[in-house]
């Protein structure tokens, strides 16, 4: 981490903003996060400061990763148990301020992974994933002038991650189509994108050793049936209003969000 920065610092005012649905319209001199060393490090102080040890493995409730092109750079968060619901949660809008919602895949795996092990190859990971599942993620902010905010910063800031809505799964079957497949995404009958679905990542399977690696590497535990999501394949839409969103991925059980 950058010397003269308050990881802690940082933390518990995310972990206030949060509390108190508040935005941050700036962030103290030594409470900026300069580096990814720095925003992961937050991420796991954070956990802390929500009262979760990020050092226990349960009060990670899952992962998330993405990627800005088929062979760009990584990046991810760990995303708290509290965030996490299944298909047909009730959650309120007023709780995240400005959010966008997000269709996306995600992954959970039919072993653990021990803190400071590895290094995993592709094949040692794809041969551990146990199901996919369909997800929302609810995209939101702790700073009022997002997204035009440092990128580190929203990294440091569990990568903008409001929510994780999980559907039911499916067993794992690498025929599927992971770099485009078909699916509609709508609120309360509307659709929310109107494009083909793609993933900025391409094969988002490609992201899930990059995140059991870095996880471990860490000093964390990946248990038995952790959630990965690989990022969204519809862009983000932002609802005005309350309301159902319900995505439908060809091949997986539907999942939906009730936003109130």
């Amino acid at each position: 981490m950058s010397a003269a920065f308050d990881v802690a610092a940082l933390a518990r005012l995310f972990a206030e903003a949060r509390g108190h649905r508040a935005k941050l319209d700036d962030l103290p001199e030594t409470a900026r996060p300069a580096s990814a060393d720095d925003a992961y490090a937050t991420q796991e102080a954070t956990l802390r400061a929500l009262g979760a040890d990020s050092s226990d493995s349960r009060a990670i409730g899952g992962w998330k990763v993405g990627s800005k092109s088929a062979d760009g750079p990584i990046q991810g968060a760990l995303l708290p148990a509290s965030g996490m619901h299944e298909s047909g949660v009730h959650l309120s809008m007023q709780a995240f301020g400005k959010a966008g919602l997000e269709l996306e895949v995600a992954f959970t795996f039919k072993r653990s992974f021990d803190a400071n092990s590895g290094p995993y190859s592709d094949d040692d990971i794809l041969n551990a994933i146990d199901s996919v599942h369909a997800a929302i993620e609810v995209v939101a902010s702790r700073f009022a002038a997002w997204p035009d905010i440092d990128k580190i910063w929203q990294l440091a800031d569990l990568q903008n991650h409001g929510a994780l809505v999980v559907g039911e799964g499916v067993p794992y079957d690498d025929a599927f189509p992971f770099v485009s497949p078909a699916m509609t995404f709508d609120y309360d009958g509307a659709s929310l994108f109107d494009a083909t679905p793609a993933n900025p990542a391409g094969d988002p399977r490609r992201l899930l050793a990059w995140t059991i690696n870095h996880a471990v590497s860490r000093g964390l535990i990946v248990e038995k049936g952790t959630v990965i999501t690989a990022g969204s394949y519809t862009g983000i839409a932002f609802p005005d209003k309350p309301g159902v969103a319900t995505g439908k991925i060809e091949g997986l059980p539907p999942v939906r969000l009730h936003f109130e």
